[in-house]
């Protein structure tokens, strides 16, 4: 699934080629699953018709198209989703479920293998999306505060605590392997047995993974690609995910791999002790 640094690398590639285009024309192609969630795909494509894509803004894994006329166009791509700027003679892309024309004549293709992807209008994001936590990238909101608040209580481990969006959005499975070993924490330590040291060092680190993620253009099993198409290189410098059997390259032991919370979850037990 699309992470902070996926969802971050598609949203710079498109604010820069579609910010100020106008929307033509929408068309969300019938499908038993739902694309659009909260209307009709029909009230949803004369919504955006005829306007302007003002900024392109991410909040977690959500990517936030601000339109003309007061009104949000929120995406999130889940499992599988792309969402690609191509020219009308460029060949269909595989699994298409949606695409904008541009005044400019380009289109945003929408993609999606599983489906899971889903399209909502909104006025004001915040509402839209109650849950969510503070982004993982807003210095402003992300606090050590607001981070020893929310593990106080939590009888979870780190791991499935890092996961939960209600406490930093944008984390998911890859990048919380790579900021506990960055920050030498077990992942499953319970988040209420946290020190105030380790509490620290996650903090700092999960900034610092995800930029360092972000420099490599996020990550690409088999189905990410950014606005161009091009795949993401993170796993050739990735600390411990994916990596069972091959050394820490901090210490040279061997990476360990087994499941927590019913995610496969890998660290160096060297490293992360505790």
């Amino acid at each position: 699934m699309p992470e902070l640094p996926e969802v971050e690398t598609v949203r710079r590639g498109l604010a820069s080629q579609v910010t100020g285009r106008a929307v033509a024309r929408v068309r969300i192609f019938p499908d038993r699953v739902p694309l659009v969630r909260g209307t009709t795909p029909e009230a949803f494509a004369a919504a955006l018709a005829g306007r302007r894509l003002e900024c392109v803004e991410r909040r977690g894994k959500y990517l936030l198209f601000r339109l003309s006329g007061g009104l949000w166009w929120i995406a999130h791509l889940r499992m599988t989703g792309s969402v690609r700027l191509r020219r009308p003679e460029e060949p269909p892309d595989p699994h298409l479920r949606a695409v904008l024309t541009l005044d400019d004549g380009r289109e945003l293709r929408w993609a999606d293998v599983r489906k899971f992807g889903t399209w909502q209008l909104a006025e004001d994001p915040d509402a839209a999306l109650p849950s969510l936590g503070p982004d993982a990238l807003d210095a402003g909101r992300f606090t050590l505060e607001h981070l020893r608040r929310a593990a106080v209580r939590r009888r979870t481990p780190v791991k499935s605590f890092l996961l939960d969006q209600t406490v930093v959005a944008g984390l998911g499975n890859i990048y919380a392997d790579e900021v506990l070993h960055a920050a030498r924490v077990p992942p499953d330590r319970l988040a209420a047995a946290l020190s105030e040291a380790e509490l620290e060092r996650l903090w700092r680190a999960i900034p610092a993974v995800l930029e360092r993620a972000l420099a490599h253009g996020g990550t690409s099993f088999r189905d990410f690609v950014d606005s161009s198409g091009v795949l993401g290189r993170y796993l050739e410098v990735a600390w411990v995910h994916r990596r069972a059997g091959h050394p820490c390259p901090v210490c040279g032991g061997p990476v360990a791999s087994g499941r927590i919370g019913g995610r496969s979850t890998y660290w160096c037990p060297r490293c992360q002790a505790g």
